[in-house]
């Protein structure tokens, strides 16, 4: 999940299909404990935001029953009017059935009265309320609900047949209302790759703060920042430097960063427990990683480039044909975890790593010009 933008507005990721799917199957359960024994419930889905809520549900369901919609409208924008007029009507004979209203989300609870008055004359068994969502920090109404799949914030969500201004009803997720749209990257490549020369370039171009990993250790040591004593405490011993630390140093720089339109993030992460750190504080933010973007060369190449390199560079490093096939062997170890991590986002973008300097700037702008 990425940020999108629809009409003039940018979401955030809010609720994955997975977590949806367990509000819809906890939802189906209650309603399955509550029915009578061999009681067929008319479910009734409030158009257009439920068609998909609805769809889950009744193929959740393992009894009998029956199903169909009213329609209401209550919305415009991003903000509801407080009118709500019918547009669609029940034509089936209610009197003696269980009726349950599936909502896609109940907020002000005017949808809700309406409700309330069209079935108190129907003779009903009874009447129940399931809801996905609810807002109850702007519901001003003394009405029952019964169930309830999730109590969310006052936030404006898309997605899952809720809309804004007509699109994002297909949108399988939730995604939420956000402010400011920042460009985010993770900027991957084998050593030798020339990532850090692609980094500046691409950090200019796009008005991007360049966050380099190794940068940022060697300032917070050398300045003996409490986070760089600690570090070098776990380095000093032949430790690695616990994620924690690591992502406490990335934080700090981000923070330090707070109006930056995004970030290029260089050497990290390296592990998947690090790839879930940096999203969960990016999403405290209301912010995401858009891609992770990789320079993909072949070994043997980037073996050759970095034996020349080490003629000059003066780096032991370089010079050791063994040592740059261990590192070669870490880095594919890492980075093969991280490309599933984001691939399963549908957020991981190859880029030929190949020829001139110029020619792969190329290849990656053709890339972030769709981040």
């Amino acid at each position: 999940m990425s940020t999108l933008k629809i009409h003039d507005k940018y979401f955030k990721p809010y609720k994955s299909k997975k977590k949806i799917a367990k509000y819809v199957s906890y939802l189906v359960k209650q309603v399955e404990n509550d029915l009578e024994e061999n009681e067929i419930p008319l479910f009734i889905g409030i158009l257009n935001g439920s068609f998909m809520f609805a769809a889950d549900f009744i193929r959740e369901f393992k009894g009998e029953c029956e199903i169909s919609f009213v329609k209401f409208a209550s919305y415009e924008g991003t903000t509801s009017t407080g009118q709500v007029k019918k547009l669609v009507g029940i034509n089936e004979n209610l009197e003696g059935r269980t009726v349950i209203i599936l909502e896609d989300i109940i907020d002000t609870g005017n949808t809700l009265t309406e409700i309330y008055n069209i079935f108190k004359d129907k003779k009903l068994k009874q009447l129940r309320i399931a809801t996905l969502f609810f807002k109850p920090d702007v519901f001003r109404k003394e009405l029952h609900i019964d169930y309830i799949g999730k109590s969310i914030p006052d936030k404006f969500i898309v997605g899952y047949g809720l809309d804004y201004d007509g699109l994002g009803r297909n949108i399988p997720s939730i995604y939420q209302l956000t402010t400011q749209k920042m460009t985010n990257i993770v900027l991957f490549g084998p050593p030798g790759a020339g990532k850090g020369t692609q980094a500046t370039i691409l950090k200019d171009k796009y008005d991007l703060i360049h966050i380099s990993t190794g940068d940022v250790f060697r300032y917070n040591i050398k300045n003996g920042t409490k986070l760089g004593l600690l570090a070098k405490s776990f380095m000093d011993k032949g430790d690695l430097v616990p994620d924690e630390v690591t992502i406490n140093m990335l934080k700090a720089e981000v923070d330090k960063n707070a109006d930056a339109k995004g970030f290029i993030f260089d050497g990290f992460p390296r592990t998947e427990s690090q790839a879930k750190a940096l999203d969960d504080f990016l999403s405290e933010k209301g912010e995401a990683i858009n891609g992770m973007v990789a320079l993909e060369v072949e070994e043997d190449l980037l073996v050759k480039r970095l034996l020349k390199r080490g003629e000059t560079s003066g780096r032991p490093d370089d010079q050791d044909e063994s040592k740059i096939r261990n590192r070669f062997n870490e880095y594919e170890t890492k980075t093969a975890i991280l490309q599933h991590y984001y691939e399963d986002q549908n957020k991981y973008f190859g880029v030929n790593g190949v020829g001139s300097i110029e020619k792969i700037t190329l290849r990656l702008c053709e890339v972030f010009d769709t981040l």
